[in-house]
């Protein structure tokens, strides 16, 4: 029977996996980049592929946690910059 996790012990990463949150954004984007090669290849059973499917979506989000943090740091950079917020271009993505 398997234990549950508490706030100070994580979830244990699955055999031969690592946990996300542990991962960098170069890493799970390069292990989504993988996973996704695999899906497009076919050849896979429908588990496979639902099991691949899942890990892509972890991926994705670990992937979006690392930029909104990247994002919400350039925030704070610009706005401490001179102390006050700077004109943005409209078209800027953030």
């Amino acid at each position: 029977m398997a234990k549950k996790a508490t706030a100070a012990e994580p979830d244990a990463p699955e055999q031969g996996e690592q946990a996300g949150p542990e991962l960098s954004y170069e890493e799970a984007r390069e292990e989504l980049d993988n996973v996704v090669r695999r899906l497009e290849s076919g050849g896979l059973t429908l588990k496979e592929s639902l099991a691949l499917w899942e890990k892509g979506e972890q991926l994705a989000k670990t992937c979006e946690q690392w930029l909104e943090g990247a994002r919400a740091k350039l925030a704070v950079a610009m706005e401490e910059g001179d102390g006050r917020p700077e004109q943005r271009d409209a078209d800027a993505p953030f």
